[in-house]
């Protein structure tokens, strides 16, 4: 049982549902049989909830039954934990045990305990035996006890049951007395015939008086309705089917009730019925509605008729001679479909015989033809008389329903087309790809309107390309395709294409085929034709007063119409909005090109000493908006120090970079020429932001790499920094392990006070050590803490580095390859796509030194 299965809603339910077996006298005979066959002092059935509770005990553990025990505290769950049999010779020198209760008073020394499968799978306590003295068991002594809880497991479930089939006996009972339904049990082989006492009640006779046979049965019905029930019981009997029927019974008293009779013959062994079940109630306030209602009907302006078992007229009201246009007396007693021919076959044949042959009502609506020429609406209802039938004429409705079948689907249509409109919005909005948006374009468009499409783009220096294209026919989509790459360069300049982009406005080609091979060449002609299109429409997408592109979709005879006005309209609209999204994703793509290219600009190439392995990585945002403010740096001060830096400006766009840009070179400014410690330089450049006006905040971490002789001798580096409010640097140590460069107290952000006391931070490294210095690009996520981000890095750079180590392999003097690290660090974070943030990585390797 694994832990999250102990708090499980599942488990707890079934080892509650089996709390009503406790005390069973078969689980107690189970347990004294375990504990003599196994020899052992006690012997116990746990069953394990929210707690523990003894369902069954024998031996020491006698009077023990149905005992509450916190579950934490026992033994047993331990074994119901485990699932699997639990074997101890000593409990007080098994860590799992030694601390429990029984097994610290002394009760429990050793112990032997299987744990209890539920009919669902789920675990639901333990069986064992347990001793006050050391004892080894057996393999036997574990298959006996096996056997054993499956025994139990059985008399746990078969208790359980026993109780929900009596819950559901009572309620059942209780349900079909509230609703005044009696039952009946007919034996056919011996024609003994039981009525429960709601049917005795119901009949009026009492069991003494009642004779118990069907003829006891038939001589309380009344005397008309009982053919048609022998009638009802013999076709049930003779293919032991449903039994369905609505008789009168003449009570002693003189009194008459309907009632309604449903059961069913039962057959044995050879297939002939042998029994018949089933049930009745009273109707009679129903029936007395009916009768109330037929009264009703002949006075009704609505037509009614009703049929018996032979499909016979045998009552009609007035309207209906009116509207079946025959009179009263030619159509009762004679047979619907000899009067009515046009019906055989028909709707109202269908109708009717299925309301008969399931006893249920049946709504239509049916034409009939001439002579009567008109649309009924019907209602049949079966009933112990036959079927009623009301109808009246609904041609006029009938009529207006198909003039408003016909605007609901002009409105359906529209509503396609809003639809459209918003799907392509939707597609072309959600992306900033223009490839993926205006390739989605075409599959719309030929779905919805044509056989083909194709899609231009203008750029801004006005070139075209095809950057789409799609065919209903999944066969043709290559041809389609090679077209795109042919068409361009085969185009005159009179073309129908360059003709919608100079004018902006839609053109319409008739003709297609030919009209367009016109202005065609070469390949790209023969393609055309074995595509053969019929009509041409090149929509111009235009945004904010300008083209940027085309649609150009096509229709062949697969087609048999052109364009509707208002399906050209509606391509116009979707173009209108391509052409926006268009516009959008390319100025998008120049914003962010232009950030990139600034931020790049300003970044340049790092020094890199001889002893040491210096590389540099710049990632930029996904998003243009987000792109500047992160920096790197690495030079060398006058007195032979390597100083690192890393920083992030606050904010982003070409504003960030900028302020980004003067930063940086203040700061690099101050450390050569003051050639001071890190706290120094820091601290400088905090004063010289304020001094000069430099409105701008950022972190930053400032590392200089120093040595003195013994270090050198030493094969070590000391490593000295100052963080102003940055992500704390990774160290990689040339065994592999990563670990965080973090400084006792962090200190404020650049730009903030110019009388920030600065302090350092240092550590000596064996050379062959490994440093990283990162900006937040590359461990933030949206809704993810930060510090969950930097424990990621340094999973993933722990993951990666013996890679990075193999690729040195035969390199006396690195330790690792700080180029492929770095790589394959932004490989595994970009997996997920370009980053939310853009990303400065500066990766440092303290090389081998040699005299």
């Amino acid at each position: 049982m694994a832990p999250s299965d102990e708090v499980s809603g599942l488990r707890l339910a079934a080892a509650e549902r089996l709390l009503a077996s406790v005390g069973n006298p078969a689980l107690e005979r189970l347990a004294e049989l375990a504990s003599r066959l196994l020899d052992a002092a006690a012997a116990q059935v746990s069953l394990i909830g929210s707690e523990q509770v003894v369902g069954a005990a024998a031996g020491g553990a006698v009077g023990s039954t149905g005992e509450r025990s916190p579950a934490h505290d026992s033994v047993c769950t331990v074994t119901a934990r485990l699932g699997e049999p639990l074997i101890v010779t000593d409990a007080s020198a098994d860590d799992r045990l030694q601390d429990l209760g029984a097994v610290s008073d002394g009760r429990v020394r050793a112990y032997l305990g299987v744990p209890l499968v539920g009919k669902d799978g789920h675990v639901v306590g333990a069986m064992c035996v347990f001793d006050p003295q050391v004892r080894a068991w057996s393999t036997d002594d574990v298959l006996v006890l096996r056997d054993l809880a499956a025994a139990a497991v059985a008399e746990l479930e078969l208790s359980a049951l026993a109780v929900e089939y009596e819950a559901d006996r009572v309620r059942w009972q209780l349900a079909v007395t509230a609703a005044g339904i009696g039952s009946f049990d007919w034996d056919l082989v011996t024609g003994r015939l039981e009525f429960d006492d709601q049917l005795h009640a119901l009949f009026g006779v009492s069991r003494a008086d009642f004779g118990g046979t069907i003829a006891a049965f038939e001589a309380c019905l009344h005397p008309d309705d009982r053919g048609r029930v022998a009638k009802a019981i013999t076709r049930a009997i003779d293919g032991c089917t449903e039994y369905r029927a609505d008789y009168r019974v003449v009570r002693p008293d003189g009194t008459t009730c309907w009632v309604r009779a449903r059961g069913s013959a039962l057959p044995g062994p050879d297939g002939t019925a042998v029994r018949m079940l089933g049930a009745a109630y009273d109707t009679t306030a129903e029936r007395e509605a009916d009768d109330r209602l037929s009264r009703v009907l002949e006075s009704m302006a609505s037509a009614f008729f009703l049929l018996d078992d032979d499909w016979r007229f045998t009552y009609v009201n007035a309207e209906a001679e009116r509207v079946l246009g025959r009179p009263r007396g030619e159509l009762l007693g004679g047979v619907l479909w000899d009067l009515f021919p046009f019906a055989v076959g028909s709707s109202f044949e269908e109708h009717y015989r299925g309301a008969v042959a399931t006893g249920e009502p049946r709504t239509f609506e049916a034409y009939y033809p001439p002579p009567l020429d008109a649309w009924f609406e019907v209602r049949a209802w079966p009933g112990p008389d036959g079927l009623s039938v009301y109808f009246h004429d609904i041609t006029a409705r009938h009529d207006a329903e198909q003039q408003r079948a016909e605007a609901s689907a002009l409105a359906e249509k529209t509503r396609q087309r809003l639809e459209l409109l918003s799907t392509v919005s939707a597609d072309l909005s959600s992306t900033l790809d223009t490839e993926y948006a205006v390739g989605r374009l075409a599959r719309h468009l030929v779905r919805d309107f044509g056989s083909w499409c194709l899609v231009t783009l203008r750029d801004e220096q006005r070139h075209l390309r095809d950057i789409a294209g799609w065919h209903a026919d999944p066969a043709l989509r290559p041809v389609v395709a090679r077209y795109a790459q042919l068409r361009l360069g085969a185009l005159a300049p009179g073309s129908f294409l360059h003709q919608a982009l100079r004018t902006g406005e839609p053109v319409v080609v008739p003709g297609a085929t030919d009209a367009i091979s016109g202005v065609l060449s070469g390949e790209a002609r023969d393609v055309l034709r074995s595509l053969a299109p019929r009509t041409g429409y090149v929509v111009p997408m235009r945004a904010r007063g300008r083209t940027v592109g085309a649609v150009t979709l096509f229709l062949d005879d697969a087609h048999a119409e052109d364009l509707a006005p208002e399906d050209l309209s509606l391509l116009v609209q979707v173009a209108d909005r391509a052409g926006l999204a268009l516009d959008t994703a390319q100025h998008y793509q120049s914003q962010r090109k232009m950030a990139e290219t600034l931020q790049r600009a300003l970044l340049s190439a790092p020094a890199e000493p001889d002893d040491l392995s210096v590389v540099v990585r710049y990632v930029p945002a996904a998003e243009a908006a987000q792109v500047g403010g992160d920096w790197y740096d690495a030079f060398v001060q006058p007195a032979g120090s390597t100083v690192l830096v890393i920083g992030d400006v606050m904010g982003h766009d070409r504003h960030a970079a900028a302020a980004m840009s003067q930063v940086r070179t203040l700061l690099r400014g101050i450390a050569v020429t003051t050639g001071g410690p890190p706290r120094a330089v820091v601290g400088a450049l905090d004063r010289a932001l304020e001094t000069l006006g430099v409105e701008a905040m950022a972190t930053a971490v400032v590392m200089r790499l120093e040595q003195n002789a013994g270090e050198r001798a030493a094969g070590t580096t000391r490593l000295r920094w100052t963080n102003a409010g940055h992500l704390a640097p990774l160290l990689v140590d040339p065994d592999g392990a990563v670990r965080e460069l973090a400084a006792a107290e962090p200190e404020l952000v650049l730009g903030v006070s110019s009388g920030t006391v600065r302090t350092d931070a240092e550590v000596v490294v064996p050379r062959g050590s490994t440093v990283l210095l990162y900006t937040d690009g590359l461990v933030e996520r949206r809704g993810e803490h930060l510090q969950d981000g930097i424990d990621r890095l340094v999973g993933l750079v722990a993951e990666l580095v013996p890679e990075a180590r193999a690729r040195v392999a035969d390199d006396p003097d690195r330790v690792l390859d700080p180029v492929h690290l770095a790589d394959a660090l932004l490989a595994r974070v970009g997996e997920d796509g370009a980053p939310d943030d853009d990303i400065a990585l500066l990766v440092v390797h303290l090389a081998t030194q040699h005299d």
